[in-house]
C-alpha cells in the first residue's frame, strides 16, 4: 500500500516529530511493507530519519513532487495532531487550514482517498475558516482524538464522512530505552527531578510568573530539582527562561537541550516525579509513563487529554491559574505519587488501545 502523510513535519515541533514516528512504526506493524512518503519541511531529515520517502511540504518548491507522490498513492493520511484550526493567523492560501485543506483537495483531484487520522479539530472562530472547513467533507474517513474535535466537526457542517473518536497516536508510540537527556544533566543521582513544559501562548504572560511562584514553593517545601523541557527549539527555551526569570531559586534549576528526539524527551519525562506542562505532548509522555501530571491548559485539546489522563481535577484553564491550588495539588501528587502513577498508567492503556485502533480503522476502510 502507498500511504502519503501530510502534517506538521519537520519543523522541530517534538510533538509532531512523536506524531509521525507513532503512525510510521504503527503503519509498519499493522500492513506488510508499506511504502511511505511523508511532506515535511526537512525532507531530507526526515527521509533519514523514518527510512521513508520525502517531499518538500511548502508551496514554494517542488510541487510536482507533491502531485506526483499523490498520483501514485494509494491513500494520503492527513494528520495527526491539530492541524485543522485558525488559531494562527488565516487569510485566503496563508495558514494551516488553506494548507491542509489545499492538500486534500490535491489529493482527491489526483484520485487518491483520504484518511483524517487521529486529529485535533479547531478552533475555527473566523468566517473564512469555517467555509474551508466544508472542504473537509471530502475525506473519505475520519478519526479524531477527542469528542470535543467529533462534535466540532459536526458543528462546522462536516457530516459527509463517517468519524470515530480515538486517542492521539502518540499514546501508541514505541519507547526506546535511551537516557541521553538525563545522562547530559549534572546530577548527583538523589534528586527528584520535576518535568517543567512551558511554551509562548500568543500574548499570554501572567503564566510564567504564576509556574515560578508554584517551583519556587517546591523547591523550599519539597527540595525538588526542576527541569524545563523545550518541546519546540528557542519557542520554549526562551518560555523557560521567562519563568525563570520570576523565580527566587532559579539556580536549583535545570534545563534541557532543545536537540533532543521525541524518544528521549520521553525517556527522561519518565524519569520524574511529577510534570508541571502546557505542552500537549509533553503531558501525553507523562501519562505514557505513567506520571502523575498537572497542566496549564491554553486549549480544549489539553484539557480533552487531562480529563481522559485523570488529571483533570489537579488542573486549570490558562485563564484561571490559582497558584495556592496548584501548589497544593503538586504537593498531593509528590506524596501520593504511586497512587496517581497507577492511576495515570490504567488511563494511558486504555487510550494506547484507541490510538492502534486508528490502524485498525484504516485496514477496514481502505484495505480491499
Amino acid at each position: 500500500m502507498k500511504i502519503v502523510i501530510s502534517g506538521f513535519y519537520g519543523l522541530g515541533n517534538t510533538g509532531d516529530e512523536a506524531i509521525l514516528e507513532a503512525i510510521i512504526d504503527n503503519l509498519r506493524d499493522g500492513l506488510e511493507s508499506p511504502d511511505i512518503t511523508v511532506f515535511s519541511l526537512s525532507p531530507e531529515e526526515t527521509a533519514r530519519t523514518h527510512n521513508v520517502k520525502s517531499v518538500y511540504r511548502a508551496w514554494r518548491q517542488d510541487n510536482k513532487g507533491k502531485i506526483k507522490a499523490l498520483k501514485e498513492a494509494d491513500l494520503l493520511i492527513s494528520g495527526g495532531g491539530g492541524l485543522l484550526q485558525d488559531a494562527y493567523p488565516t487569510k485566503f492560501l496563508f495558514g494551516p487550514l488553506p494548507y491542509y485543506l489545499l492538500i486534500v483537495m490535491l489529493a482527491k483531484m489526483c484520485g487518491t482517498k483520504v484518511m483524517f487520522f487521529s486529529q485535533g479539530i479547531g478552533p475555527v472562530t473566523s468566517g473564512w475558516g469555517k467555509t474551508l472547513m466544508k472542504l473537509a467533507n471530502m475525506a473519505d474517513f475520519i478519526t479524531v482524538r477527542d469528542q470535543y474535535s467529533k462534535d466540532l466537526l459536526h458543528k462546522l457542517g462536516v457530516t459527509k464522512p463517517q468519524t470515530v473518536v480515538t486517542s492521539d497516536i502518540v499514546f501508541a508510540f514505541k519507547p526506546k530505552k535511551d537516557d541521553s537527556a538525563k545522562a547530559s544533566l549534572p546530577l548527583k543521582g538523589d534528586e527528584k527531578l520535576v518535568a517543567v513544559s512551558v511554551r509562548p501562548w500568543f500574548e499570554h504572560v501572567k503564566q510564567f510568573e504564576q509556574m515560578a511562584q508554584i517551583l519556587d514553593t517546591l523547591i523550599t517545601e519539597r527540595g525538588v530539582t526542576p527541569v524545563f523541557v523545550p518541546m519546540e527549539g528557542h519557542h520554549d527555551k526562551n518560555a523557560s527562561e521567562k519563568v525563570m526569570s520570576h523565580m527566587k531559586h532559579s539556580d536549583k534549576t535545570l534545563m534541557l537541550s532543545t536537540e533532543f528526539t521525541p524518544n528521549q524527551y520521553l525517556n527522561f519525562i519518565g524519569e520524574c516525579e511529577v510534570t508541571i506542562g502546557m505542552r500537549l505532548h509533553a503531558l501525553i509522555f507523562s501519562t505514557l509513563m505513567g506520571v502523575p501530571h498537572i497542566g496549564f491548559s491554553y486549549d480544549k485539546k489539553v484539557e480533552s487529554l487531562l480529563k481522559r489522563s485523570g488529571m483533570w481535577d489537579f488542573s486549570a484553564d490558562l485563564e484561571n491559574i490559582n497558584v495556592p491550588e496548584l501548589t497544593a495539588n503538586a504537593i498531593k501528587l509528590l506524596v501520593e505519587r504511586d497512587a496517581y502513577s497507577q492511576t495515570v498508567k490504567g488511563n494511558a492503556e486504555s487510550m494506547r488501545a484507541e490510538a492502534v485502533r486508528n490502524i485498525e480503522l484504516l485496514k477496514q476502510n481502505f484495505l480491499s
